[in-house]
């Protein structure tokens, strides 16, 4: 049975909301089982991360730096058959609840086995990079 627009949307904010609490908790393995098995990470900087051993290594590394806390917000999202493709931004906040990075995200969603999963994710700050000046 197709899943509804809304019910795409609902299960995309729940699975986002997994994956906030999953971080508080300092869970990354929970953190990648949200993902597809040929599920690819694409972060600033660094060449793509692939595959769910990968994914898990990368968010505990983010919580190893001090990261403590992940703010989601879902701005618009397109749906077509078994794929949604979701723009946000994100705040990432430190132990102290100061911010240490914000930017915004886009993320292509895949439908498998009647659950959305995360298949590429591709971030980027909205910070200036050292040495730059802010627009």
């Amino acid at each position: 049975m197709p899943t509804t627009a809304t019910s795409i949307r609902d299960e995309i904010r729940r699975t986002n909301d997994s994956f906030e609490a999953s971080f508080e908790q300092g869970d990354a393995a929970a953190i990648a089982r949200l993902y597809t098995s040929a599920g690819v990470l694409l972060p600033t900087g660094m060449a793509p991360i692939e595959g769910l051993p990968g994914i898990q290594a990368f968010w505990q590394g983010a919580m190893e730096m001090g990261v403590k806390q992940v703010k989601l917000k879902t701005r618009d999202i397109e749906e077509l058959e078994d794929t949604a493709i979701e723009l946000g931004t994100y705040t990432l906040f430190d132990g102290n609840h100061r911010t240490m990075d914000e930017g915004k995200y886009l993320v292509v969603w895949k439908e498998q086995q009647g659950h959305w999963k995360l298949h590429q994710d591709i971030w980027n700050t909205n910070l200036p990079a050292p040495g730059q000046k802010a627009a």
